[in-house]
C-alpha cells in the first residue's frame, strides 16, 4: 500500500503597503515644480526686502520733500506726508538763501571744498598707495598693508578728539585745515584700491612698459592709472559722501561759523529752534536739508557708470 503525502497548499503573499519613494525617487515633474515653488519664495522674499529697503530710504526723503514746500503753520499743523494750504517752495528757498545774510550759500561752498577737493585728492592717494602694495616690491609691505587693515577698521568717531589734540598742537584748531587735512587720509580706499589693481591691471603689460624704459611712476601714471578709472570713480564717491555728511569732526574742531560745513550749520539751526524758540529756525533747516541732499544725488547720477563698473570689479573674469 503506498502512501501518498499530502503536501501543503502554496502560500499566498500577502500584499505590501508600497513605501513612499525617496527624495531622489520622485517623479521628474514633481522635483520640477517643488524647485519652482521654491525658487518663487526667494523671488518674493527678495521683492520684499527690496521694497522696505526703497521705504526706509524714500519715506524721509518724501516728508522732506513735502515739508519744504509749506509755510511754518501748515509745518507744525498737517501732516507730514501731506502738502499745505499753499506750496511755498520758492519763497522757503529765498529765505534760507538770504538768511543770516546768506550764510547757508557759505556753507554749501565750505562744504563743497571740504568734500570735492578732500575726496579727489583722497582718491588720488588712495589709488596710488593700493597701486604700490599690489605690484610694487618693499621692505614691510605686509606689515604696512595691516596697519592700513587696522585704520578701516578704527571708527572715524574714535580718532576725532585724537585728532583735535594734534590739530591744538599744530596750531590748526578752527582753520580750514582742521577739518580738510584728515579727510585726505581714507584707509579703506586703499584697501579698495590694492583690489581693483589686482583685478584691473595685469603684470604683463607693466612688464611690457619696463621693458620699454618707462619707469615705475610713468607705468603708474600712463599705464595703470587709466585702468583704475572705475576704482577711483568708486573710491571718490565713498569718501565725498563720507565727507559730506561728515558731523562731529567740525563739532569738535570748528567754533566760527564761516568755517562750517552745512551739516553743522543746520544743527546749530536746529538747535536754535529747539532751544531758543525760534520755529523759522526750524523750517530753515528743514528746506536746507533738502537742498543739501541734491549735490549728493546729482554726484552719484553723473558718476553712477563708473561707479557700477567699479563696484562689480572681479566679479568676472
Amino acid at each position: 500500500m503506498t502512501t501518498s503525502s499530502v503536501l501543503p497548499p502554496p502560500a499566498v503573499p500577502e500584499p505590501s503597503t508600497p513605501s513612499p519613494p525617496g527624495p531622489g525617487l520622485l517623479p521628474r515633474r514633481s522635483r520640477r515644480a517643488a524647485g519652482r515653488h521654491s525658487a518663487l519664495l526667494s523671488k518674493a522674499g527678495v521683492t520684499a526686502l527690496l521694497a522696505l529697503a526703497t521705504l526706509y530710504t524714500l519715506l524721509p526723503l518724501t516728508w522732506l520733500l513735502l515739508s519744504s514746500t509749506k509755510s511754518r503753520e501748515d509745518l507744525f499743523g498737517t501732516n507730514g506726508f501731506a502738502l499745505g494750504d499753499e506750496v511755498r517752495l520758492g519763497e522757503n528757498l529765498g529765505h534760507l538763501f538770504t538768511a543770516d545774510g546768506g550764510v547757508y550759500l557759505r556753507w554749501v561752498g565750505n562744504t563743497v571744498v571740504y568734500a570735492g577737493v578732500g575726496a579727489l585728492l583722497a582718491a588720488v592717494f588712495s589709488v596710488a598707495a593700493g597701486y604700490a602694495f599690489d605690484k610694487l616690491a618693499f621692505p614691510g609691505k605686509e606689515r604696512l598693508f595691516s596697519l592700513v587693515l587696522l585704520g578701516v577698521m578704527v571708527p572715524g568717531t574714535a580718532l576725532a578728539i585724537p585728532l583735535y589734540l594734534l590739530a591744538a598742537e599744530a596750531g590748526l584748531v578752527n582753520t580750514f585745515w582742521s577739518v580738510f587735512v584728515p579727510g585726505l587720509v581714507f584707509p579703506f580706499g586703499v584697501y579698495l584700491a590694492r583690489v581693483f589693481s589686482a583685478a584691473y591691471v595685469p603684470d604683463e603689460v607693466l612688464e611690457a612698459a619696463r621693458m620699454d624704459g618707462a619707469g615705475e611712476f610713468r607705468a603708474f601714471l600712463r599705464i595703470a592709472f587709466p585702468m583704475l578709472a572705475p576704482g577711483f570713480v568708486t573710491i571718490f564717491l565713498f569718501q565725498f559722501t563720507q565727507i559730506w555728511n561728515s558731523f562731529f569732526l567740525p563739532l569738535v574742531m570748528l567754533s566760527d561759523q564761516d568755517l562750517y560745513p552745512v551739516n553743522l550749520g543746520l544743527y546749530v539751526w536746529y538747535s536754535s529752534a529747539l532751544s531758543q524758540g525760534h520755529p523759522e529756525d526750524y523750517l530753515l533747516a528743514v528746506v536746507g536739508s533738502l537742498v543739501a541732499v541734491a549735490p549728493l544725488i546729482a554726484v552719484f547720477l553723473m558718476l553712477q557708470r563708473f561707479w557700477k563698473s567699479g563696484m562689480t570689479a572681479g566679479a568676472v573674469k
